[in-house]
């Protein structure tokens, strides 16, 4: 599981940042990709990394402002351009269902794959396959906004081997058998419980995509205990008034949430074109002695996310 930020702007883009688009790349959990926010040129954007676009099977909107939206219909034409079949999701608040069918009719463009929204009006659990669950809730912006929680299921525990080799159990059929949790019983006689030989689980990841928004409960209960929360850092720590009077967020702010949540990392994004090299930088430092794990994050970099240990 990894995170890779297609665009860490806000706004409008800049020769340095894109505007918002964050890939949640689970490939090797279930050959994947989803994506938060398709801001203008994501599709560009794509082109210099290795995600495919017929990978990409759901997209999850914060909001409809443009620099979150404008990318959708390039991005969704290309993808059956380029061998994209598979049916793909779009959540978001509603409007996105009209704004995408406009663009497509307008400019008589045919998709190769079925295509269907899901548009949230309120909090709650928007997909569940018991492999993972995503939870959405209100944020507080000028239009409505959403953040998102992304939970992964518990991993089985390992078959422990070792064990089973110094009781000089055979290897084979037996040890799929154990690891199953089936009781299995020996050519010798003896009777062994699979759950006897099975590791504890492993917890699942969390991760947690907000969009635009001032300060809010909401964040922090879907942020709650996450491996990561990536979190808009429109303003610097000082200037509460400025991020007030625009729906946004300082990264004291956002610190103050991840803080509050028992988050242990913490991606600053949306960062303004006010904020450049050094400047930029600042944001993640002046509240580091809040959470020492922060980062603001640039186009393209990645960001993996391991089990806790």
């Amino acid at each position: 599981m990894q995170l890779e930020f297609l665009g860490t702007g806000a706004g409008s883009p800049s020769k340095q940042r894109n505007v918002a688009s964050v890939a949640l790349r689970l490939l090797e959990e279930r050959n994947a990709i989803w994506l938060f926010d398709v801001g203008e040129a994501t599709q560009h954007q794509i082109l210099h990394t290795t995600i495919r676009p017929r990978k990409i099977e759901k997209i999850f909107i914060t909001h409809l402002h443009g620099d979150h939206i404008f990318g959708l219909p390039g991005l969704l034409s290309s993808r059956s351009f380029q061998g994209g079949t598979e049916p793909l999701t779009i959540y978001g608040p509603v409007g996105i269902k009209r704004f995408v069918q406009a663009a497509l009719q307008v400019s008589e463009s045919r998709l190769s794959y079925p295509l269907h929204f899901v548009e949230l009006t309120d909090d709650g659990e928007i997909f569940n396959d018991h492999g993972f669950r995503v939870i959405a809730r209100k944020l507080d912006h000028k239009i409505a906004c959403f953040g998102y929680r992304v939970e992964e299921a518990d991993h089985p525990g390992e078959l422990q081997v070792e064990k089973l080799r110094e009781q000089n159990v055979p290897s084979g059929p037996i040890y799929g058998q154990l690891k199953a949790g089936k009781t299995v019983t020996l050519p010798d006689g003896r009777i062994l419980d699979g759950h006897d030989y099975i590791g504890k689980p492993q917890a699942g990841r969390i991760v947690t995509i907000l969009g635009d928004t001032r300060q809010t409960k909401n964040a922090i209960r879907l942020a709650e205990n996450a491996d990561v929360l990536v979190h808009e850092s429109t303003f610097a720590k000082d200037e509460t008034k400025m991020a007030r009077s625009y729906y946004h967020s300082t990264s004291k702010q956002a610190a103050e949430v991840a803080k509050q949540a028992g988050v242990k990392k913490l991606l600053l994004t949306h960062i303004s074109a006010r904020y450049t090299g050094k400047a930029a930088y600042q944001l993640a430092y002046q509240v580091r002695n809040i959470i020492p794990d922060t980062r603001v994050v640039n186009d393209f970099d990645v960001i993996d996310i391991p089990f806790k240990k």
